[in-house]
């Protein structure tokens, strides 16, 4: 039986920085890396070869991905048990610890081969915590917000993600405009990591002070919070829907990563634009996408979610090869252009992902599904992102390799993506399959 819980207006907000400022503090640490991959690949990584080094940053920026899988087990499970909220305390602890702790490291110059090895294990930390915040952040958010506006209020989580990036980039712009290339290396690099640190103790303390969502609590009340499927049930009862949600939320990994990560790497190197340039490029863009999200949301929640997969898959498609052709050209204008194409495909995918990692699960294995989906996808293709499209430049010498990468995984989310039923209108409190729901039932909230 479909359930209506009113939460107020002001709790909402609550809800909305609580959940903002954890998943802030995780990008902010992956946005800063990426956009200083140069920087640190000369710090880290003894190469004559630049390119070797940054293929090493990057590969280390692949592999604090491969145990965000890990994180999501552990941590779904542990929220499904014990609740949303002091699971995501925990995580943004650890993600603004591990983030604190690279902005410390010695340097190769320093300590040798060690310190490669001290930031792929700070790196390693950093993912496993991040495993278990943006699909908890999400589920947080979503099961408080009212069902004809969850795509909307959902956005602020992208949001968020998208500021986390702008705000790194514009620190990196205004380190690299205001230092010089000697006192960067030294120590300015250090800076923007070392922010984390009063992030993380703020919302440590938004997050402790939020109570449980009134989804979890009415499962809790019920006893259902006792019956959450282990990781066997929940892969053997919802395989297919975390295959089909996986497949599309490829495609939110990969054009996030490419339009905010490598592309301020990809301006530098092919499209011959400084450091500074490229990382305002970026920030214009990405100020453009977190104020572009809640629009978004709105539409998806109004045109429903199939027909949002279908519009970020076709436009992905359509302006790929466009964008990555203005970035390459050497011009400032036509750069900004050709970012913005890219940002419209990452952030309706991102807001449409996070609507679709709650509604596609039912409560009690809510947490643990959505995060499996979610970071199984992320370290596939968005971790290794950077790395990839380095690589298929460097195999084929063309700077348009990535943008047929691009193509072929929104093919693949556009088949999975349509495998999915309609959620939009469905109750986030009602403890059934949700993704097993026909379209028809699911759009009329049954």
């Amino acid at each position: 039986m479909s359930v209506t819980h009113e939460v107020p207006p002001a709790t909402l907000r609550r809800v909305i920085a609580a959940s903002a400022v954890g998943n802030f503090v995780e990008w902010f640490d992956f946005a800063v890396y990426g956009f200083l991959a140069t920087l640190i690949a000369s710090q880290f990584f003894a190469s004559s070869d630049p390119g070797v080094g940054l293929l090493k940053t990057f590969a280390v920026f692949a592999v604090a991905f491969a145990l965000r899988p890990l994180g999501g087990v552990v941590f779904g499970a542990l929220g499904d048990r014990l609740g949303r909220k002091r699971v995501l305390s925990m995580t943004i602890l650890m993600m603004a610890g591990s983030t604190t702790l690279i902005g410390l490291l010695p340097t190769y110059a320093s300590i040798g081969l060690l310190a490669p090895v001290l930031l792929t294990l700070a790196r390693c930390i950093q993912g496993f915590s991040a495993g278990g915040e943006y699909a908890g952040a999400c589920a947080y958010l979503m099961e408080h917000a009212p069902r004809e506006k969850r795509a909307f209020y959902g956005s602020f989580v992208p949001v968020s993600t998208f500021s986390a990036f702008a705000c790194a980039a514009v620190l990196a712009y205004g380190l690299e405009a205001s230092l010089s290339a000697e006192a960067m290396a030294s120590w300015g690099w250090r800076v923007p990591f070392l922010v984390a640190a009063p992030l993380g103790l703020v919302g440590l303390y938004l997050r402790w002070r939020m109570e449980e969502t009134p989804a979890f609590r009415a499962a809790m009340a019920e006893g259902k919070q006792h019956e959450h499927s282990p990781l066997k049930d929940t892969l053997r009862h919802h395989g297919r829907t975390i295959c089909n949600l996986g497949a599309f939320i490829s495609l939110t990994a990969l054009s996030f990563y490419m339009f905010t990560t490598y592309f301020a790497t990809y301006l530098q190197l092919v499209g011959h634009l400084s450091r500074a340039q490229s990382l305002l490029v970026t920030t214009v863009a990405l100020l453009f996408a977190a104020g572009g999200c809640p629009l978004a949301g709105a539409l998806s929640d109004r045109f429903g979610r199939r027909r949002t997969i279908m519009f970020t898959c076709f436009w992905v498609i359509a302006c790929v090869f466009p964008a990555y052709w203005l970035a390459s050209s050497g011009s400032l204008p036509y750069a900004l252009v050709g970012v913005i194409l890219l940002a419209v495909g990452a952030l309706t995918s991102g807001v449409v992902t996070a609507a679709l990692l709650s509604e596609s699960f039912p409560t009690r294995s809510r947490y643990t599904a959505s995060a499996i989906t979610y970071n199984v996808a992320y370290t596939l293709f968005g971790g290794t992102a950077p790395l990839v499209a380095t690589w298929l430049i460097s195999q084929t010498g063309s700077s348009l390799a990535p943008a047929f990468y691009l193509v072929v995984i929104a093919l693949l989310a556009l088949v999975g993506g349509l495998a999915l039923p309609e959620t939009s209108r469905i109750s986030l409190h009602d403890d059934t399959p949700h993704a097993g729901t026909t379209p028809h039932h699911a759009a009329s909230g049954a």
